[in-house]
């Protein structure tokens, strides 16, 4: 009788593991299981700032009456982080503070004065936090905020390309 009832064993367990997947079955539940996991990131205080330009004109003669234009900067932070946008003095020959020159190129000393504003012929624009900076709050989206150029009427220096490079800083 043993050796029938091993004969059977042996020949179930045969077919069964010829059977695709039955053989699977009898040692897998099938059953599942799970694991949570967390994704995190932290924001910061940042900024990011561009800035445009100012071109006064390539055609201008005399000086004799003032000479306007103006320009953007976006400066983009963080949400609810408050800033500050100065204006440095510049790269022309003379400047300090909110008082700015254009210089001539070459061996040409000829400066041309010009004035930066926060708001159309007010505000002189600098670099000093909380006197002539431009204070904002951060919306996490790019706010473009103007620059007003003027040059004020004055003796005409010598024909010339004129230039000064103004650095904007964000403070946060």
């Amino acid at each position: 009788m043993f050796a029938l009832t091993l004969r059977r064993a042996l020949a179930t367990a045969l077919i069964v593991s010829a059977l695709p997947g039955v053989a699977d079955a009898a040692i897998y539940d099938n059953g599942t299981r799970a694991a949570s996991f967390d994704v995190t990131m932290r924001i910061v205080a940042n900024c990011a700032i561009s800035a445009n330009g100012i071109d006064f004109g390539q055609t201008q003669g005399v000086l004799a009456t003032a000479v306007s234009a103006s320009s953007n900067i976006s400066v983009t932070c963080s949400n609810t982080t408050p800033y500050n946008i100065g204006l440095n003095a510049g790269t022309g020959t003379g400047s300090s503070g909110t008082t700015r020159y254009l210089s001539g190129s070459g061996t040409n000393t000829a400066t041309v004065r010009f004035n930066l504003f926060q708001s159309q012929g007010a505000n002189p624009w600098g670099n000093t936090q909380g006197t002539d900076t431009l204070a904002g709050t951060g919306t996490g989206i790019a706010q473009n905020l103007t620059v007003y150029g003027e040059i004020p009427a004055q003796a005409t220096p010598v024909p010339d390309n004129y230039k000064s490079t103004i650095t904007a800083t964000v403070y946060f």
